[in-house]
């Protein structure tokens, strides 16, 4: 608890994840701008949240699922020595991935306007030595990139759901 705030208040008053991807699209084509997003603990469910509203194709320029740490690498241009050194759960992957998908799913020389990143460890096991729950997720814009490292308790499917709304409402904030 924070100032008499209950830990769980941000959780009951924010939207519901379908909402909150339609308010981001909203937003999005508001501004005139893209998304693109690079996705490894979610395996593909930001953007079908994205994908799931009727419209999405006015701002959604795609997604890559970046489940292999090789193709966060290869793909996406996460730095290899980065990947050496600390594995792919880590804040500065997560940076780099939403940067990286800006570019690579960008039109005519053009990068997307913002990026959408999420890796980390869903379990069973832990993983770079990091604990089942530890989610870096990125959103990368024109006028800058920020990272939110958390831990999410729960068992593989709720900390896959959870971190595909943070990912969507951290997107939505940076607009």
């Amino acid at each position: 608890m924070i100032d008499g705030v209950p830990d769980d208040l941000d959780e009951t008053l924010v939207r519901e994840p379908r909402e909150t991807a339609a308010v981001l699209l909203d937003r999005l084509v508001e501004l005139g701008w893209t998304v693109a997003v690079a996705e490894s603990l979610t395996g593909g469910m930001v953007v079908s949240s994205l994908v799931d509203v009727a419209g999405a194709s006015r701002a959604v320029r795609g997604g890559i699922v970046a489940y292999a740490t090789d193709l966060k690498r290869s793909v996406l241009g996460v730095d290899p020595a980065l990947l050496e050194a600390h594995g792919a759960v880590h804040p500065r992957v997560a940076r780099q991935m939403a940067r990286g998908v800006r570019d690579v799913l960008g039109r005519d020389g053009s990068p997307a306007d913002v990026g959408i990143a999420t890796t980390g460890v869903a379990g069973p096991e832990m993983q770079d030595e990091q604990p089942v729950g530890t989610v870096h997720i990125a959103v990368s814009t024109p006028l800058g990139t920020r990272v939110d490292s958390l831990v999410i308790s729960g068992d593989r499917d709720r900390v896959r759901r959870e971190a595909t709304h943070i990912a969507l409402r951290r997107a939505l904030a940076a607009l």
